[in-house]
């Protein structure tokens, strides 16, 4: 463990050492304590720990033979209805192992599974579930099947808390003999956006440089710049200062080597805090998405960008006093 990578190597072996999901720990370590759970179901963010959390489940109901009676598959790989009928109807129709009464299936990314692969796991489920208990993980509950969903008890995880966060990536810096202040944790936190692993990541690619992490090194490890240029950005639009902005713009894109998608993701996080009338900020955000659409169909970045800038100065003209903005 020591050469792993940090997600890996801290990542929590049992169910209390688990960031962020109170409630839902609470409740799963009831399962553990009557030694039987129904069909669960795992939804919300990455990394957010719902594959964590559903293997230290398996190892605190089965202890040492855990991985005897455990099977992780990923349906991002295998998406079709052989996957089902093949691999996981032979390991739901074998008896647990080591006097357990039942095995566990941990199905990762099952919303990426075809509807005639739900319907074929939806009677897997229901035929083998004295022996076989199914641990679905998806992102959106909406793209599983209502049978599916029914026969499950439904957990939501939610975005890691910034405090939570926080106190996790202390732990980890400790651990590691960095030295980090409450500047760069605040970045870790604003860069992660809830992702726990994300977070992680950019520790340990901002720790190559040093011992002593700085913020400059989290903002480019993890493709954002720092919140003041985007916002520099966005007040010489709403200016009318139409060349500062074009030189704003090309500093991010070809400098910092930023993406088009990575500085409108930013434009929009941004100006949700604008201290501004909200009917203007509706205006700002419907432009935003507009010019995110027209660049995921295929335009041109740098055109489509200088377009986004021309209507931000559009907007500004509505503005009466633009240095009344604050964030």
């Amino acid at each position: 463990m020591e050469d792993s990578i940090w997600i890996e190597k801290y990542r929590p072996v049992k169910l209390d050492d688990i960031y962020g999901q109170k409630d839902i720990i609470i409740r799963l370590k009831q399962y553990v304590i009557n030694k039987n759970f129904p069909h669960l179901m795992f939804t919300g963010p990455a990394g957010v720990g719902k594959t964590t959390t559903a293997i230290a489940l398996a190892k605190e109901m089965f202890g040492e033979a855990w991985k005897l009676n455990f099977t992780e598959l990923n349906a991002s790989d295998e998406r079709g209805i052989d996957v089902v009928r093949n691999k996981i109807k032979q390991f739901a129709s074998t008896s647990g192992i080591a006097q357990f009464d039942f095995k566990i299936i941990f199905l990762d990314e099952c919303d990426a599974l075809t509807n005639d692969a739900q319907s074929a796991l939806r009677r897997t489920m229901e035929k083998y579930s004295y022996n076989c208990k199914f641990i679905l993980s998806c992102n959106y509950s909406s793209k599983i099947i209502e049978p599916i969903q029914s026969r499950c008890a439904i957990y939501r995880f939610s975005g890691i808390k910034s405090d939570d966060m926080k106190n996790r990536l202390i732990f980890v810096a400790e651990k590691e003999n960095l030295i980090i202040g409450n500047d760069v944790l605040d970045a870790l936190v604003y860069v992660a956006e809830g992702d726990l692993r994300k977070a992680i990541n950019a520790l340990e690619i901002s720790s190559l440089m040093g011992k002593t992490v700085n913020i400059d090194s989290v903002y480019k490890s993890s493709g954002f710049t720092q919140p003041e240029n985007i916002v520099e950005l966005i007040k010489l639009s709403l200016k009318g200062n139409f060349l500062g902005a074009t030189n704003r713009l090309d500093i991010l894109l070809l400098e910092d080597g930023l993406s088009s998608l990575d500085i409108i993701k930013q434009m929009f996080k941004e100006t949700m805090k604008l201290n501004i009338d909200d009917k203007l900020k509706v205006d700002i955000i419907d432009k935003i998405g507009e010019i995110e659409f027209r660049i995921s169909e295929g335009a041109d970045e740098m055109i489509q960008m200088k377009v986004l800038i021309t209507q931000l100065i559009k907007i500004g003209m509505w503005l009466k006093d633009i240095n009344s903005i604050v964030v």
